[in-house]
């Protein structure tokens, strides 16, 4: 335990808190248990690190940080360490990485139950089973979902200055409002297109020349090691899915079609279908279904954006398109929070009610003409008019 919590105190002293993520002002800390689930590479160890050395700098003694991958832990039980803590005075566990850990599940539930005075906040892979594990947290765990960073987030990190989060309503109902107040305080075109090269992942403030780099690694090992150890894929098969994944940048937004890709590939139809779901899951694609008539929903998906920009620019850099950019950069933004769909007449289909076309400021409203609730968001432009809405402002929604 002491060489547990030497390691903690070291992290923490590291860790800055000049920025943090909003989503530490989301998350009801109050919990006794709460999961927090994200793709790699977004934030979660730096957001746990961070809320501790904000709320227990004065009472180190009764919390502990450690990551379930180090080597101080493999000779360890979850239980046991829970235990051993809550006997030292321990009242705040916190428990990075859960998902390397084989028994996480069931040694949590037994955790909960066994000590009522404990509150352990937990972080794991994108692909992390709460509902479905051996031990169903779902009725015990709170969890949230971190996603990248907002254009929001990334322009405070850049200017230092603070704006608020927007909600799609507000959006829709008073965006030039909302335009003026934030081009009064800076200018979003001078960063529009840094974040969509390299401002999606916190760790680009490390060191930009290497940005590709790290995310190549971090690609690399959601693929290599996640998928493996979470999914069962067997190691042998990982080059199919990379290159299914590099087929996918070289077209996004890429409609698929299954028979072909599945005889690109060398796997059956099924497999495909499996594999589709695997890279939505991990953090690498937005898998864009089309509406569904009644209770019928198609399997295969309509449309296959990456995930966000940053990976576009990554992956196939010399075949990047403006177009599918500013449409990868609306369905990261907007559906991290609201459900997206496939439209016929129109780009995207927001929560069953909004119908969106996306484009340059030339575009024009004719693919949303005699359709309801239908807007035109365009790039390049500071402020809308009417129903036509600047793209960067759909960065502000968290």
């Amino acid at each position: 335990m002491e060489d547990l919590f030497r390691k903690y105190t070291k992290k923490l002293q590291r860790v800055e808190t000049n920025f943090v993520r909003s989503l530490i002002h989301d998350i009801n800390w109050n919990a006794r248990l709460i999961g927090i689930k994200g793709a790699r590479g977004v934030g979660k160890t730096t957001l746990l690190l961070q809320y501790m050395k904000l709320n227990f700098s004065d009472t180190l003694e009764e919390s502990l940080y450690i990551s379930l991958d180090t080597f101080g832990f493999k000779d360890r039980t979850l239980v046991g360490l829970a235990d051993e803590f809550v006997r030292n005075g321990g009242k705040y566990l916190f428990l990075d990485e859960v998902h390397k850990y084989e028994n996480w599940a069931q040694e949590l539930k037994n955790i909960y139950d066994d000590h009522p005075e404990l509150k352990v906040v937990f972080t794991g892979s994108s692909l992390l089973e709460i509902l479905n594990a051996r031990a169903d947290l779902s009725r015990r765990a709170i969890v949230y979902y971190m996603q990248g960073l907002s254009f929001r987030e990334f322009l405070e990190m850049e200017t230092g200055q603070q704006f608020e989060k927007v909600s799609l309503e507000a959006i829709l109902n008073n965006h030039l409002r909302i335009a003026t107040q934030i081009n009064s305080r800076v200018k979003p075109f001078q960063y529009f297109e840094s974040y969509l090269k390299y401002g999606y992942y916190p760790f680009y403030k490390e060191d930009k020349d290497l940005y590709e780099q790290r995310l190549e690694e971090v690609i690399n090992m959601m693929l290599e090691i996640e998928l493996p150890l979470l999914r069962g894929v067997e190691v042998g098969l990982v080059p199919k899915i990379k290159q299914l994944i590099a087929i996918i940048s070289e077209s996004v937004p890429f409609i698929p079609n299954v028979s072909n890709l599945s005889a690109k590939i060398g796997v059956n139809r099924a497999t495909m279908m499996t594999y589709l779901q695997y890279l939505e899951e991990v953090g690498l694609t937005i898998n864009l279904q089309k509406e569904a008539k009644g209770t019928v929903k198609l399997q295969k998906p309509a449309k296959i954006y990456l995930e966000n920009t940053n990976l576009m620019f990554t992956l196939s850099a010399s075949k990047t398109n403006i177009g599918n950019a500013r449409e990868t950069f609306f369905a990261n933004q907007v559906g991290y929070k609201n459900k997206l769909k496939h439209h016929e007449q129109t780009d995207f289909f927001v929560n069953d009610l909004y119908a969106f076309e996306i484009g340059g400021k030339g575009k024009s409203g004719k693919q949303t003409e005699g359709l309801e609730n239908a807007y035109v968001v365009a790039d390049d432009i500071e402020y809308g008019f009417q129903n036509k809405i600047p793209l960067w402002l759909f960065g502000f929604l968290y």
